[in-house]
C-alpha cells in the first residue's frame, strides 16, 4: 500500500510538471511569433512607433509593409491616424509651373510611392474593400474629386490621382478593374454627368465638358503604359453609351481645345481646315480602339465611329476628314473608304480620295500613298463597270473643285492669309502628282511585262 501510494504520489508532480513545460512553451511561441512579426518594434510603443514612421520616406514604409501581416496592419492604423493622413496626403498641386518641373515630378512619384504602399498593405483584403479603405484615405482630398478643384487646368491633383491608381492596380485582374471603374464612374456620378453633356447643345455646358475631359484623361486614360490597359478603360467609359453619344464623348475626351481656356472647341471642323495637332488625339484614340488590344470592338464598329464622329457637331470639312483618316493609319483608312465602295457611295468615295491627294499635298505625304490606296479600293469593286465609275466619279471631282476654287479666285474672294489661292495652288499640284504617280505605276507596269 505504503509503495503503491508512493507511486501515487510521485506521478502527479510529474504531472503537473508537464502540463507547466507545454503551458510555458506555448506562452514562449507566442512570444517569439510576436517578436518576429514586430521584431524590435515590440518594445516600443504605438506612439512612439508611429514617431519613428515620420522619419521614414514613403518608400521605406512601403518596403516595410511586407515584412509581416502585424507591421502591416499597424500600418494602416498609421495611415488612417491625422498625423499619418497629414503626412502622406500632400495636397502642394497648385503651386508648380507645369508638370515637367522638379516639383510637379516630385509630387508625382511621391503618390506613385503612396499607391505602392497602399497597394502591399491592403494585399490580403477583397477587391471592394481595398477601394473602400483607399476611398476613405482619400476622401479629404478635393483635388481628387472631378469638380473639386476651382483651377483644374494649373492642378496636378488629378495626375497624381492617376498615377497613384495606376500602380494600386496595376496587375490586378480584369474582373477587379471593372469593379475598379464602376467604383470610380458611381464615386464621381459620372454617368449623370456624361449624361448631361451628350445630350445638351454642344458647348453649352462648356466647364463641365472640361472638368470630364481631364478627368478621364488624368484619371482613366493618360496613366497607363501598356496600350491594351488605355483600350480596356477607354472602352468601359465609351461602351455604355449609343454610338452618337460616343462620338460626343470621343470629341470631348480627344477633340481639339482653345489654347486660351481649355475649352473644347466644337466648331474646328467644320469652320475650315484644321492641323494634324487638332487631330492627333482623336486618331489615336481611333488607332486604339482598332487596335487588337481593343477586344470589345469589331471593325465595324470603328468605322461607324469615325462615320459618326465626321458630324459631330455638324458634318465637318471634307479635308479634315482626309486628315483624320490619314492619320488613324492604313489599316483604318482603306476599312473605311472600302465600307464606301461595297455600299455604292462611289461619289462621296471619290470626293474623299481627292481631298486625300489634296492633304498628301498640303502636309507633305509621298502622293504614292494615295494612288496605291486608290489602287486598293478599286480591287474591292466586283464589276469592271463599278470601278470604271468610281474612276469617272474621281476626274469628275477634281474638274469640279478646280472650277469651284478658280472661280473664287477670279471673283476676287481673298482673305489676308489669301487661301483661296492657296487651295487653289494645292489641288493643282496635288492632281498633278497624283496623275504623275499613275503614270509612273503605269510605267513600271508595263516594263515589267515586256
Amino acid at each position: 500500500m505504503s509503495s503503491s501510494a508512493g507511486s501515487s504520489y510521485t506521478l502527479i508532480p510529474r504531472q503537473k510538471y508537464r502540463r507547466s513545460s507545454r503551458r510555458s512553451c506555448a506562452t514562449l511561441d507566442t512570444d517569439s511569433q510576436a517578436l518576429s512579426a514586430l521584431g524590435y518594434f515590440q518594445t516600443l510603443p504605438l506612439e512612439i512607433f508611429q514617431m519613428v514612421l515620420n522619419y521614414l520616406s514613403v518608400k521605406d514604409i512601403s518596403m516595410l509593409s511586407m515584412v509581416s501581416k502585424t507591421i502591416s496592419s499597424r500600418l494602416i492604423n498609421y495611415i488612417s491616424t491625422s498625423s499619418g493622413t497629414r503626412r502622406l496626403l500632400l495636397q502642394d498641386f497648385h503651386n508648380l509651373e507645369l508638370p515637367g518641373t522638379k516639383e510637379g515630378a516630385s509630387i508625382l512619384e511621391h503618390y506613385k510611392s503612396l499607391g505602392l504602399l497602399l497597394k502591399r498593405c491592403t494585399l490580403l483584403l477583397p477587391t471592394r474593400d481595398r477601394l473602400k479603405f483607399v476611398h476613405k484615405v482619400l476622401a479629404e482630398v478635393s483635388c481628387f474629386k472631378l469638380s473639386g478643384c476651382a483651377r483644374p487646368l494649373h492642378c496636378l491633383g488629378l495626375q497624381c490621382y492617376g498615377v497613384f491608381l495606376q500602380i494600386l492596380t496595376a496587375g490586378w485582374d480584369e474582373l477587379e478593374c471593372h469593379r475598379v471603374f464602376n467604383f470610380l464612374w458611381e464615386l464621381s456620378n459620372l454617368a449623370r454627368k456624361v449624361q448631361a453633356v451628350v445630350s445638351s447643345k454642344p458647348g453649352s455646358a462648356r466647364r463641365l465638358e472640361l472638368r470630364i475631359r481631364l478627368y478621364c484623361r488624368s484619371v482613366l486614360l493618360n496613366p497607363w503604359i501598356h496600350r491594351s490597359d488605355s483600350a480596356f478603360w477607354l472602352t468601359r467609359i465609351l461602351k455604355p453609351w449609343p454610338m452618337v453619344n460616343q462620338a460626343r464623348l470621343l470629341y470631348i475626351i480627344f477633340g481639339p481645345v482653345s489654347s486660351l481656356d481649355g475649352h473644347v472647341v466644337w466648331q474646328k471642323m467644320i469652320e475650315g481646315p484644321t492641323d494634324e495637332t487638332s487631330l492627333k488625339g482623336l486618331a489615336d484614340a481611333i488607332k486604339l480602339l482598332y487596335g487588337t488590344e481593343a477586344r470589345e470592338w469589331t471593325a465595324d464598329d470603328v468605322i461607324s465611329l469615325v462615320d459618326e464622329l465626321s458630324v459631330v457637331p455638324q458634318e465637318w470639312l471634307m479635308e479634315n476628314n482626309a486628315r483624320l483618316l490619314l492619320l488613324s493609319g492604313n489599316s483604318i483608312c482603306f476599312t473605311f473608304m472600302a465600307s464606301k465602295a461595297v455600299n455604292g457611295r462611289a461619289v462621296e468615295l471619290a470626293r474623299l480620295m481627292v481631298f486625300m491627294a489634296l492633304v498628301c499635298e498640303k502636309d507633305l505625304y509621298c502622293m504614292d500613298w494615295a494612288v496605291k490606296m486608290m489602287q486598293k479600293v478599286c480591287k474591292v469593286f466586283s464589276t469592271p463597270w463599278e470601278r470604271n465609275n468610281f474612276l469617272q466619279c474621281l476626274e469628275n471631282t477634281f474638274a469640279h473643285m478646280l472650277m469651284d476654287m478658280l472661280q473664287a479666285v477670279l471673283a476676287g474672294e481673298h482673305d489676308e492669309e489669301d487661301s483661296s489661292f492657296l487651295n487653289l495652288f494645292h489641288l493643282v499640284n496635288a492632281q498633278a502628282n497624283f496623275h504623275k504617280e499613275i503614270l509612273y505605276m503605269a510605267m513600271r507596269s508595263n516594263s515589267s511585262t515586256t
